[in-house]
């Protein structure tokens, strides 16, 4: 996922040291030296020295606040910047780092109401608009994320930051297509290798596996090491017939990580369809060792049992799948089949039946998939 630019995030700047010559004075400075050269530590121990003398210095307590936030000392930051505020005029800074520090801390909801009171305070600034709606998006708002942010559009358009955080609203709030238009538009305006992931793993989800792989592709040149880029171009791949292609990134998932499930599962498929059955074995059965409830690798499995001619373990498993999803299509049809080839005719026609039962009720939405 595209990371917004945190070049408007960090509001809190260091205090400028004072020429007083006195001892507390020059360990204000050095503090401040310590920090601008990125040793917080060094900073965190000066600014606290500095504040026994000075507890009033509110520069300080800033300074000390964004060193401790940044050492992810987030609780004990927030309270530094929350002793600051009272004797502060212009609040608004020290607000936002405080939003900003629950946000770093994962504590969406804290994040959220900070960002709803700094955007209520000043309606027009986008900066807090889209922290708004980012909160929103993690807090599984994201129909109040759109209401806030597509109103605010039209100005805001040309914003990469804000274009992203509606995208992806659109995307978790059921928008899909207009939020996947607008991703592919900021991962081409800012060649954003995570921003083209999102977009091909929406595409994959729209079957537009085309237009998926197209994005999978610009992702994995731009950066291939992003978490499960190689499973996900795959699966684009392989939904658009690109099956050379989908195996060798399948192959490339499982050297980053043995235990991919959908590259276990796919690489098993395509070895399954090539009847490369010793091989295709070893990764259906750690497929289904990593997932054993998933129904695609229970079914895969089974069809794998089915044509090594294990025949009644075949059967018995996708008997409890046709249990588990009943308007399931394949596991009946290859029930239809197994039960013939194990004498028992009154099963298979009955399977049939079922069949022919499916097959009638589906309309615009076809029969379950295989990998």
């Amino acid at each position: 996922m595209r990371c917004l630019s945190i070049a408007f995030l960090l509001f809190a700047g260091l205090a400028v040291a004072s020429a007083q010559q006195t001892e507390p004075a020059q360990l204000l400075g050095s503090a401040i030296n310590a920090q601008q050269r990125g040793d917080y530590a060094t900073a965190i121990q000066d600014y606290r020295a500095y504040l026994k003398a000075h507890p009033n210095d509110i520069e300080a307590k800033v300074n000390l606040g964004a060193a401790l936030v940044h050492e992810n000392q987030f609780d004990a930051g927030i309270a530094m910047y929350k002793s600051a505020l009272p004797a502060i005029t212009e609040k608004t800074p020290i607000l936002m780092n405080i939003a900003l520090a629950y946000y770093k801390k994962g504590d969406f909801q804290n994040a959220h109401d900070q960002f709803a009171a700094l955007n209520h305070s000043r309606p027009n600034d986008v900066r807090f608009a889209i922290l708004l709606g980012d909160t929103d998006i993690h807090l599984k708002k994201s129909a109040d994320a759109i209401a806030l942010l597509e109103p605010m559009e039209p100005a805001n358009a040309q914003n990469l930051d804000f274009e992203y955080v509606l995208g992806s609203a659109m995307v978790s709030g059921g928008r899909r297509r207009d939020g996947v238009d607008r991703l592919e538009k900021i991962a081409k305006a800012g060649n954003s290798a995570d921003t083209y992931l999102l977009a091909g793993g929406t595409l994959i989800d729209l079957n537009e596996f085309g237009r998926a792989s197209i994005d999978m592709d610009a992702a994995l040149r731009l950066n291939p090491h992003l978490p499960n880029i190689y499973s996900l171009a795959g699966a684009a791949h392989y939904k658009n017939g690109d099956i050379k292609i989908a195996e060798e990134d399948f192959r490339q998932a499982l050297q980053v990580n043995p235990d991919n499930f959908d590259a276990n599962l796919y690489l098993g498929a395509i070895l399954y369809k090539r009847r490369d059955m010793d091989n295709a074995k070893v990764y259906l059965e750690r497929a289904v060792k990593i997932k054993p409830t998933d129904f695609m690798a229970r079914y895969e499995s089974a069809m794998w049992k089915s044509t090594a001619g294990q025949y009644e373990i075949a059967a018995h498993e996708l008997e409890a799948l046709a249990k588990d999803d009943p308007a399931w299509l394949e596991p009946h049809l290859e029930l239809a089949t197994l039960y013939y080839k194990l004498h028992r005719p009154q099963d298979g026609a009955k399977e049939r039946a079922i069949v022919d039962q499916i097959t009638a009720k589906q309309q615009s939405a076809g029969p379950k998939g295989t990998p």
